[in-house]
């Protein structure tokens, strides 16, 4: 049974709620009123290029970042479906972010289990996932199980070091939500962590976690300059933010496997990357994200 898994940041796939640059974002109140309430379609811009970005991927499972709620999922689906594989599984849980940006699933394998981690706390009392580890069993057509993980890290926006120590505390998480799902030897089950880890190598941050003997960063198949997934305008940097982490078991099955970066919805000052891009993209927008959408395709 071949599979393709993805993974992919859309930058703000929101319907309804619009958050300006200098808001405050751990600041806001407890409650709120949105001051933009009016529904309009999805553009023929920006997110018709998020739509081309998914349709490249051809994935059969597509891990999903920035996603404002199901009915958001649903809607955007619906309406590039011509653009896109049928996804007849979708799924968004609300999760801890206060600005409405959660993880969210496109697969067109039945799901068997959802477990959601966003109450998980650390001994401080303060919640471990910025958003969640959303965590789902999907039945494959022969009957084998498959278990995937939704991450998205808590982001470098207040600073890279100073945001590091709470990437720690949630990659230690996810590795002990391991342990606790498949018992000693996390390597010998088949599963896939898939996400927005907002961090790049080497990190104090993600060690706990990809340091692990356990699994494998499959993006680091490819040559080292072929490996960045993200483009950060203001810096004119390009780092791999993005991953696909395959259980050893799931890793040692696909030994040739090889990773594939969807770049042609990036903004075209992002020049690392000369490549024709979809047609539409502008300099700086509209774009599909500055994330790219990965992509590898397995033997199950």
């Amino acid at each position: 049974m071949r599979v393709r898994i993805g993974t992919f940041n859309a930058e703000n796939l929101f319907a309804r709620f619009q958050f300006k640059e200098d808001l405050p974002y751990d600041e806001l109140p407890e409650k709120w009123t949105a001051s933009v309430t009016q529904c309009i379609p999805f553009s023929e811009g920006k997110d018709r290029i998020t739509a081309e970005a998914i349709g490249a991927l051809r994935a059969d499972i597509l891990g999903l970042q920035e996603v404002e709620s199901m009915d958001t999922l649903k809607q955007f689906v619906r309406q590039f479906r011509s653009l896109m594989p049928d996804y007849p599984y979708k799924l968004v849980i609300d999760g801890n972010d206060r600005r409405l940006i959660d993880v969210g699933l496109l697969s067109r394998f039945p799901f068997r289990h959802i477990r959601t981690h966003q109450f998980d706390r650390a001994p401080s009392g303060h919640l471990i996932f910025s958003r969640d580890c959303l965590e789902v069993d999907l039945e494959l057509p022969d009957g084998k199980p498959l278990t995937v993980f939704v991450n998205h890290f808590k982001s470098m926006h207040e600073g890279r070091e100073e945001t590091m120590h709470i990437r720690k505390i949630q990659t230690q998480r996810v590795v002990q939500i391991l342990h606790e799902r498949f018992g000693a030897d996390p390597g010998a089950a088949t599963w896939v962590i898939l996400g927005d880890f907002n961090d790049y190598l080497p990190s104090l941050g993600l060690e706990p976690l990809l340091g692990q003997p356990w699994l494998e960063n499959v993006i680091e198949r490819l040559r080292p300059d072929q490996r960045w997934t993200h483009f950060f305008s203001r810096g004119e940097e390009y780092h791999q933010l993005d991953y696909i982490l395959l259980s050893r078991s799931l890793a040692e099955a696909n030994p040739q496997a090889l990773p594939y970066i969807e770049r042609r919805g990036l903004p075209k000052r992002a020049e690392r990357t000369a490549i024709q891009r979809f047609n539409g993209v502008g300099s700086s927008y509209p774009k599909a994200s500055d994330h790219c959408p990965v992509v590898i395709e397995l033997e199950i």
